[in-house]
């Protein structure tokens, strides 16, 4: 599955419920409140989940990510969770959310080149989730690939596009095991994106297969 959550829908219903109730690993509750840092029109909707607890969710379909049961004792039991800042982001392309899991400044990123027009940040791995920054430069192409487990990802700058549509600033991507896309950064302007993954991906195709041996070395 591969889906937008940059508008309203169950999926990124599920995802601020999680957030909501604090049972997200911190790589993505982090990416959430950035989130919601640049989509304030659903802030509504998390404010709403802490206000009224269980019952917000009492009519939802039943919850389809990993955690759930965790998610759902902690809403009902009025887990608190980190305060999503209001502020207006001190740096242009990272929101304070994000600043503050990086630890550093957006310019002090000590970025890595993986490939032509591709670098990448490892940032952290904790509870099971992997984060990384990555810049990809314009009309770019990020090798086809697939995932053994999800990668949600939140655009910070510009805009990419695979075959499930296109992603600007604000917007999260989710993608599981039964995708395989091959992601391209928009024309004109760079993109810079954080993604958390709960296992590794695995690039296909036979350029993908080269660069993978590659990349063990």
């Amino acid at each position: 599955m591969s889906t937008s959550l940059s508008s309203a829908g169950r999926p990124l219903d599920e995802l601020l419920a999680a957030y909501a109730a604090g049972t997200l690993p911190a790589p993505l509750q982090s990416l959430v409140a950035a989130h919601l840092e640049l989509r304030p029109e659903n802030r509504a909707f998390v404010a709403a989940l802490e206000d009224l607890g269980g019952a917000a969710i009492e009519d939802m379909p039943p919850l389809e990510f990993s955690r759930r049961d965790a998610c759902l004792s902690a809403i009902f039991e009025g887990a608190a969770r980190p305060p999503c800042e209001l502020a207006p982001p001190a740096c242009s392309v990272v929101p304070p959310a994000l600043a503050r899991y990086l630890g550093r400044p957006f310019g002090q990123v000590p970025w890595r080149k993986r490939l032509p027009g591709i670098r990448e940040f490892h940032v952290d791995a904790a509870e099971g989730a992997e984060a990384t920054l990555y810049w990809i430069a314009a009309g770019r192409a990020i090798p086809s690939h697939t995932h053994e487990g999800s990668e949600i990802t939140l655009v910070l700058k510009g805009s990419f596009a695979d075959a499930s549509g296109h992603y600007g600033r604000g917007d999260i991507a989710i993608a599981d095991s039964e995708v395989d896309h091959r992601p391209r950064a928009g024309e004109g302007e760079d993109c810079i994106c954080f993604a958390v993954t709960d296992a590794p991906l695995r690039l296909t195709g036979p350029v993908g297969r080269i660069v993978q041996r590659l990349l063990r070395h």
